[in-house]
């Protein structure tokens, strides 16, 4: 394959490439991996923290150049001197005070959690188990705000997932760049960071046009990706993905349990 044939692929993981039982089926494997042999880039962008992360591309087996992780936030590069492979290129925080103090005087039952640059996060309330992966320590919520942050997490389950979008709309987060999940979900990251501004360093680096880049994705954190791949190359949205999601895409396939991720990768 000729440099200018080359595709910079990039794959959300959860809802996307993974189920929410954890599973990734052997369609979706099969496919990743066909592309990645072909000679395409293919990379994961994905809310998920950096040892969330690094595992499901060891499943997938595959070995990028780069990786996006915590939403844009950190962007690691392949470094075979580090132990992991892959050292941070990359990393953008925040001063998370006055966003938990905002959100907490309009959500006070709410759960939060704050993910540092280590990947660590210190949470307060309850969280599903395993959402944080195994680095995290509860504390008070007053310790929340002694950290700088890569990433702001806000959980509230006792709001549908269209009140506690309305009740964030109400708050002006102007200085942070946030989304909501499917569920009462809150992300929030540094001002004006977000995998679009993420994939499209990686794609500079690279040196592959905006017409060959392809992003797949689900959620609304995939909203800025979607929009920057669909401007002039392919944003491909899941089956089940929210209609301001759909918005963003200029390209469509199945669900994550119809393997829309493997469906569109045939496509390609």
């Amino acid at each position: 394959m000729t440099d200018d044939e080359r595709l910079l692929i990039a794959l959300d993981i959860d809802g996307t490439v993974m189920l929410e039982t954890g599973e990734i089926s052997d369609a979706v494997i099969d496919e990743v991996r066909r592309v990645r042999d072909i000679g395409h880039e293919v990379m994961v962008s994905t809310g998920r923290s950096v040892s969330m992360t690094l595992p499901v591309i060891e499943r997938l087996e595959l070995t990028p150049e780069f990786v996006v992780c915590s939403n844009g936030a950190i962007t690691l590069k392949r470094d075979a001197s580090a132990p992991t492979g892959y050292s941070r290129e990359y990393v953008e925080t925040f001063n998370p005070t006055q966003v938990l103090t905002t959100i907490r005087g309009s959500l006070e039952q709410a759960s939060y959690a704050v993910e540092d640059e280590t990947g660590l996060y210190r949470y307060h309330g309850s969280f599903p188990d395993a959402s944080l992966g195994a680095w995290s320590e509860k504390v008070e919520f007053e310790q929340l705000l002694t950290q700088d942050a890569t990433r702001v997490v806000v959980i509230s389950p006792q709001h549908d997932t269209e009140e506690f979008l309305a009740i964030v709309e109400q708050m002006g987060l102007h200085r942070v760049s946030y989304n909501v999940g499917w569920t009462a979900w809150l992300d929030i990251a540094p001002d004006g960071v977000n995998k679009a501004t993420a994939m499209e360093r990686v794609r500079a680096e690279l040196m592959i046009p905006r017409s060959r880049v392809v992003a797949i994705g689900d959620g609304r954190n995939d909203i800025d990706m979607l929009e920057w791949a669909a401007a002039e190359g392919r944003g491909i949205a899941m089956g089940q993905a929210p209609e301001d999601v759909r918005a963003a895409a200029n390209h469509f396939t199945g669900t994550d349990l119809e393997d829309g991720v493997a469906k569109a990768l045939r496509r390609l």
